[in-house]
């Protein structure tokens, strides 16, 4: 199932593929929380690395927001929202929540649900001469993706593999380039990604790899892919 954008959704969307698990948009950030604890891997500013996490938030900032403390203002922002400081990431953006794009699926193995933020205002290629910055920005590409089904540690880091592949592929088929060197963009200078796996034995066998050749890795590929794809369109949409 896709839902391109949360435009005219409820406020709350409930998985269809993964009972329990909630998005809800809040005035100032998304909230994606897991009905139960999740092994997790992610670079979100806060939670990030790997941990336990039961909720991801996606916090929009404004572009004038000062970056000089990130991680001071993601952990009171949390604490002012009641969330547990321990059991929550945090991720920034600057890209309006409203153009968050929703793709879940589900298959006898696993379920994955994907909710990703996108702008390519800061748009980069990988391995290319080009500026680079020391300081901290919020992200532009922010992708919360969790899997309901048991994962080895290391086809967890697959996942987050075929995750940033599906995006750099949803940025070449839109041909977003990079505007320092007129090349095919694979990211944005601040992308982030936070992963979130339930280990529940409800689904049969473990998950040893997520790549592009396993159906995971297919149902990730999709997810990711899509969302990248009409949050970008939903936003370029608003701007004609």
């Amino acid at each position: 199932m896709t839902t391109p954008f949360m435009d005219g959704l409820q406020d709350t969307y409930r998985s269809t593929v993964w009972p329990g698990l909630v998005l809800t948009r809040k005035e100032r950030h998304l909230l994606l929380e897991a009905p139960e604890l999740l092994d997790s891997l992610g670079s979100s500013i806060h939670g990030g690395g790997m941990s336990r996490l039961q909720r991801v938030t996606n916090i929009y900032v404004d572009r004038t927001y000062d970056c000089s403390d990130p991680v001071r203002d993601a952990e009171e922002w949390l604490t002012a929202w009641g969330y547990p400081l321990d059991s929550t990431a945090g991720l920034l953006t600057a890209v309006q929540l409203r153009h968050a794009a929703v793709h879940e699926e589900k298959n006898e193995q696993a379920a994955v649900f994907c909710c990703t933020t996108a702008g390519i205002s800061n748009a980069a290629r990988a391995g290319s001469e080009r500026r680079t910055f020391a300081a901290y920005t919020p992200g532009t590409i922010n992708i919360m993706l969790a899997i309901d089904g048991q994962l080895t540690k290391a086809a967890m880091l697959n996942a987050v593999m075929t995750a940033v592949e599906a995006k750099a592929a949803a940025l070449a088929d839109l041909d977003v380039r990079d505007p320092d060197n007129g090349l095919v963009a694979t990211g944005t200078t601040t992308d982030a990604v936070v992963l979130g796996v339930s280990q529940s034995a409800a689904y049969a066998g473990l998950h040893r790899y997520a790549g592009t050749a396993t159906d995971l890795g297919a149902m990730i590929g999709r997810a990711v892919y899509t969302t990248v794809k009409e949050g970008l369109l939903a936003a370029w949409s608003e701007r004609k």
